[in-house]
């Protein structure tokens, strides 16, 4: 059915007995406006429940005419009744509605809620009667009604009016501006405020209004392993100023930053897309030099899910730093795909001059990631781009690997340990002693022009500290080592380190970003909704093997 056909359904023209003109009324819209009314002006309760449940859903449905197109809709009867219609003066509240009811995660209440509660021990048969009537009502709009899965949905989300919302919000969220007008709840979503946001200066934002951070945050790092819960996360910290300079004081970050590590290790077991919006995350919040310094003063211990090695002892930055290594990894030897291994480098690199006291395992990571190109079919690679302006590329080797790919990693890798040598070597005795110690590695990069700059800093630092450990002896002990570097990197003169730019880069969004967000939200509402249930051989708008 169309949006034209289910307008029809809900239009007619009345005709007054006393004239033989006819009146019309738009129903649709009438029915729009009286769930968005219903949603806002309800309390939240359990005999308000199932209701407020059925009125988002039913929202999620209207609006699901955009499953069965394939292009972008930018315009509709339903979107217009939301965006331009009575509605839109009701917009922050539906906005701050949605947020609250993820925000409580409340769960579904039991079956036997009642309606009416007797008073005191008896109740008589009135009380039966209406009890007996009003349950039996009540049951049309439960999640158990007929023709639902509510037992299974219940089981695999017991949240479902906090899920239904988040769901909800994105959608309208993700609504295109028009031509004339910009989308009032991308534009909600984008200015509203701390509850403890005293500041009397007036928004200019017509939609802005204030909800609890504190209450959110916590929403944010409990549900987070979610998919719809880390794309709400990445909208409020892309295009929300106030709650991106929320989230960046707070002082328990590990909370929010545990479970993203958590998202990117399990990189096997994620679609593409909760995997990239993760990285985004990570990339937005490694803008701030405030960030970078302070996960590397957060300890952690005994970090169950992480299985490569026991970590008894880490602090939250260097944990990032092998997290993103083995993502990149991953990429590198599975998906091979660019614009996810940049993503990583680049939070890495905005990283770099700021890295401390690196585990002795995260430093041993980074130095080992260059033994990737150390294999043979990366040796000839080097060999080949060496003599890559006189012969032409094998092309058995142009379909193993991108050679542009593989030359801009090894680039930005030499680029982060440059980095972290010329800002925070003192720091770092770890990263200095894996280098040392692998330093036969870096031999292949010297001779290639692209590699060479990077390289001067590398060597002057091998250099500098090789000469002094000779100078302390033979057969010396980890720790004895330990202590010569430690002692050198206070009298390594920085003049005679190369400067370079700062790494610096910063997260732009796409152009066009809706051709990206509106099928990722339509297909987490596909396979995420409580309850809902579409005919998978008509969509459109994505393909059925995406997330």
């Amino acid at each position: 059915m169309t949006e034209e056909d289910l307008h029809l359904h809900f239009s007619y023209q009345a005709r007054a007995l006393s004239t033989c003109e006819p009146s019309s009324e738009d129903l649709l819209e009438e029915l729009i406006c009286s769930l968005v009314h219903l949603i806002v002006e309800v309390p939240l309760l359990d005999i308000t429940y199932n209701i407020l449940f059925e009125a988002v859903t039913t929202l999620l449905i209207l609006l699901s005419y955009q499953l069965f197109q394939k292009d972008i809709l930018r315009e509709g009867l339903i979107y217009r009744c939301l965006t331009r219609g009575r509605c839109l003066s009701l917009t922050s509240r539906l906005v701050k509605t949605l947020l609250y009811n993820f925000i409580r995660q409340e769960k579904c209440p039991p079956p036997a809620t009642h309606i009416f509660q007797p008073q005191g021990d008896g109740g008589g048969l009135l009380y039966g009667l209406a009890s007996g009537v009003a349950s039996g009502l009540w049951n049309v709009f439960t999640l158990g009604g007929a023709g639902s899965k509510s037992g299974l949905d219940q089981e695999q989300n017991p949240l479902p009016l906090s899920n239904q919302s988040l769901l909800l919000l994105l959608v309208l969220a993700n609504l295109t501006d028009g031509p004339d007008y910009p989308n009032p709840y991308k534009q909600a979503v984008i200015c509203f405020k701390n509850t403890q946001d005293t500041s009397s200066i007036p928004s200019p934002q017509p939609h802005t209004f204030q909800i609890n951070f504190n209450s959110l945050y916590t929403a944010l790092c409990e549900q987070q392993r979610s998919d719809q819960t880390t794309l709400l996360l990445y909208t409020l910290l892309h295009q929300n100023a106030n709650v991106k300079t929320y989230v960046l004081s707070r002082t328990d970050m590990e909370s929010l930053v545990m479970p993203i590590l958590e998202i990117l290790y399990h990189v096997e077991e994620r679609n593409s897309h909760h995997v990239y919006m993760a990285l985004i995350i990570l990339l937005i919040l490694t803008e701030d030099d405030t960030f970078n310094r302070s996960i590397h003063e957060v300890m952690l211990k005994n970090i169950n899910w992480y299985t490569e090695r026991v970590l008894t002892e880490i602090s939250l930055g260097s944990l990032l730093i092998l997290v993103v290594i083995r993502t990149i990894q991953f990429n590198m030897t599975r998906t091979r795909d660019k614009y996810l291994h940049t993503n990583c480098l680049a939070a890495l690199a905005n990283m770099s001059a700021q890295f401390r006291c690196l585990h002795q395992y995260a430093a041993q990571r980074i130095i080992r990631w260059c033994s990737l190109f150390t294999q043979p079919c990366h040796v000839n690679f080097l060999q080949v781009l060496t003599h890559s302006l006189a012969l032409p590329l094998p092309p058995s080797l142009c379909q193993a690997q991108d050679l542009s790919v593989i030359e801009e990693v090894i680039r930005m890798l030499l680029e982060i340990i440059n980095s972290c040598l010329c800002n925070s070597l003192h720091h770092n005795p770890n990263l200095v002693y894996a280098l040392l110690y692998k330093r036969e590695l870096f031999e292949q990069f010297r001779t290639h022009p692209c590699f060479q700059d990077i390289m001067q800093n590398l060597d002057t630092v091998i250099g500098f500290f090789s000469q002094r450990l000779e100078q302390a002896g033979t057969d010396l002990s980890v720790e004895r080592v330990q202590e010569v570097i430690k002692k050198g990197a206070a009298a390594l003169p920085k003049e005679r380190l190369k400067k370079f730019p700062e790494l610096k880069f910063k997260y732009v969004e796409e152009d066009q970003p809706e051709d990206f967000f509106i099928p990722y939200v339509w297909s987490l509402v596909f396979n995420s909704g409580v309850g809902l249930y579409w005919n998978s051989q008509g969509i459109e708008l994505f393909s059925m093997d995406s997330p």
